[in-house]
């Protein structure tokens, strides 16, 4: 039999477009959250049952229900958590709430697309009209968070520390990568500068790729300079860590620095979380502020 978690198997996500849904859901992903946005409400019952029929059925599901859904669909969501929990799954509703001003910002500085825009429907009347509809959904939700003074790094940190709190005892590791001439972020408890070492930026090649992708790994895998320093901060690290772990903390945020915050800093992060990972901490959440 597989064993569940103690706290809710399902989260179900919902929330006004451009509330932050898509981040938590990734975060959650970073977490073993087994994720499935956009999908529809009626269809739930059947996901979970599908889902929890195999043999290595996933322990954690997060489930996105946004306004793309039929209004039916909608209604409905009730009977089908009814149903989720005659199947033996706790379940858990969270609904993200943005004032309508920080909304309207949002999307005038990324130009997306209202999901409810079609038609000529002005960006105001659109956000009002996904409010109504969804209205039923943050009327029974056992958590409502208003995500409007929070920025990506605030509420991938809220999804870690609240949330996701039955993901796996212990401490949870939020790493970032960041560039120098944007400022240090002022929330990190470690911040490591690896401006001293060799740069892609200067290889036509590299340049437009990121510390993410596999040339610009490459490159890193080939420098001595690289394997040093990441062998130093990860024994220093992992000597320490344990220690704020005794002293009942929750979580620790580390930063990794560089200068345009693409390449060096975004694999020195990204290597750390994957080192992490590998010695069996699943409370690590990665955020590189100047690729998102």
């Amino acid at each position: 039999m597989t064993n569940r978690s103690p706290s809710p198997a399902l989260l179900i996500v919902s929330g006004l477009s451009g509330s932050g849904k898509s981040v938590v859901l990734r975060t959650l992903e970073d977490l073993d959250y087994y994720c499935v946005d956009n999908l529809p409400a009626e269809l739930l019952p059947g996901f979970v049952a599908s889902i929890s029929a195999g043999s290595e059925a996933p322990p954690r599901l997060a489930v996105g229900i946004d306004v793309r859904n039929r209004p039916e669909g909608l209604t409905r969501l009730p009977h089908s958590l009814a149903q989720v929990g005659g199947m033996g799954y706790q379940h858990e509703l969270v609904f993200l709430d943005t004032d309508d001003e920080v909304l309207i910002r949002r999307y005038s500085e990324t130009r997306r697309r209202h999901p409810l825009s079609g038609g000529g429907l002005p960006l105001a009347d659109a956000i009002a009209l996904e409010r109504e509809r969804l209205r039923p959904l943050a009327a029974i939700a056992d958590r409502v968070l208003d995500s409007s003074q929070m920025n990506v790094h605030q509420l991938r940190r809220w999804v870690v520390t609240e949330l996701a709190t039955d993901a796996q005892p212990g401490l949870s590791l939020l790493v970032q990568s960041f560039a120098y001439r944007h400022g240090v972020p002022g929330d990190a408890d470690f911040v490591f500068d690896v401006r001293c070492l060799p740069n892609p930026h200067w290889d036509p090649r590299l340049r437009p790729l990121s510390g993410r992708d596999a040339p610009v790994r490459d490159f890193f895998a080939t420098q001595p300079q690289v394997t040093d320093y990441l062998a130093h901060v990860s024994g220093f690290l992992d000597h320490w860590l344990p220690q704020f772990e005794s002293d009942s903390r929750s979580y620790v945020t580390l930063a990794f620095g560089c200068t345009g915050g693409r390449h060096r800093s975004v694999h020195c992060a990204e290597w750390l979380a994957g080192h992490w990972r590998n010695q069996g901490r699943s409370r690590v959440v990665t955020f590189h502020r100047e690729l998102e």
